[in-house]
């Protein structure tokens, strides 16, 4: 096995993949949100066991959540829109 190739042997570097990352932002903020309900539901037991901070991770998950989403949304819009020409 040889660890170091020449320039000329190498083979050309892959095409990034393309993600939606809409989806997986979307999928988080919504287990967020699922999380969130359930720390708010049981909001008495898990501040007797400790765990009152719990509620508030859950939320600023949910607000960072929708920032992405917001900032993804807008890439989106902004790599789609024509060049305005100058």
């Amino acid at each position: 096995m040889r660890l170091w190739l020449s320039e000329s042997e190498r083979r050309p570097d892959p095409e990034p993949v393309r993600a939606d990352a809409r989806k997986a932002l979307l999928a988080g903020t919504i287990a967020w949100a699922i999380a969130l309900g359930f720390a708010l539901g049981f909001a008495d037991p898990l501040r007797e066991a400790g765990l009152g901070w719990f509620a508030t991770a859950a939320a600023i998950g949910v607000g960072l959540g929708v920032v992405g989403l917001v900032v993804v949304q807008a890439r989106r819009r902004r790599d789609r829109a024509p060049a305005a020409d100058g």
